[in-house]
């Protein structure tokens, strides 16, 4: 798939409507402090997002909305490439990029490409990337966990962990991805979108940010450059 094509497939899922974020004022005349969105033929509801917070910096192209929870990224275990179990506490004090990842997206060479070269430059100052395989969009991620790792470290010299392939919507959602999307469910709703979303994590283990499939690794590093300083 082009990366056009790709694009357009994104934008299509997105409700009527709902491609843009409330206007200044619409959201100052606002009577109640959460927006609904209106409901999407195919059947997922516009998202209830809860009002900003005005000490807290927007970023340009994030779709996020925050929910209340008293667990951080610390409390799950995944499983790496190789069927190991992975307690996600050894990431602990550490800003984390976490992405679904796919190997046939037109999203794929940009977004790999981008995201090896932030996790060289960011590595040694407490910086991790934690890419999660999806078969669920496109079934663009077809191969088996051993053929997606060739083809990360091969073709794209990845060295950041990548994880057992997962679904991150639907029945069988991963409980970290039920986490995830619980704590920045985002105006479009608590659905990924597409392959390449991707969530920003604090050293604290809390989700912060959230991105669309569109926003470049690139066009984060100043987020992920705060946090580590933070």
């Amino acid at each position: 798939m082009a990366p056009a094509t790709a694009t357009a497939a994104f934008t299509s899922l997105l409700p009527a409507g709902a491609s843009r974020l409330p206007s200044a004022a619409a959201a100052a005349g606002a009577a109640a402090s959460f927006v609904r969105l209106p409901r999407h033929p195919t059947g997922w509801a516009g998202a209830s997002v809860a009002a900003p917070r005005t000490a807290r910096r927007r970023a340009p192209g994030v779709a996020y909305a925050t929910a209340a929870t008293d667990k951080s990224i610390y409390d799950y275990t995944v499983k790496d490439i190789d069927g190991k179990d992975v307690p996600l506490k050894k990431f602990k004090n550490k800003v984390l990029l976490i992405v679904n990842v796919a190997s046939q997206c037109g999203l794929t060479t940009a977004n790999y490409t981008e995201l090896s070269h932030i996790y060289e430059k960011y590595k040694t100052q407490g910086f991790e990337i934690l890419a999660f395989p999806c078969n669920q969009f496109g079934a663009q991620e077809p191969g088996s966990n051993s053929q997606i790792k060739l083809f990360a470290c091969t073709r794209f010299k990845a060295e950041f962990p990548i994880f057992d392939k997962v679904d991150v919507n639907g029945p069988n959602t991963a409980p970290i991805y039920k986490f995830l999307k619980s704590s920045a469910g985002g105006f479009l709703g608590d659905l990924v979108k597409w392959n390449f979303e991707k969530f920003l994590v604090d050293k604290n283990g809390k989700v912060v940010e959230r991105y669309p499939p569109t926003t470049s690794p690139f066009q984060i590093e100043k987020d992920i450059q705060k946090l580590i300083a933070a």
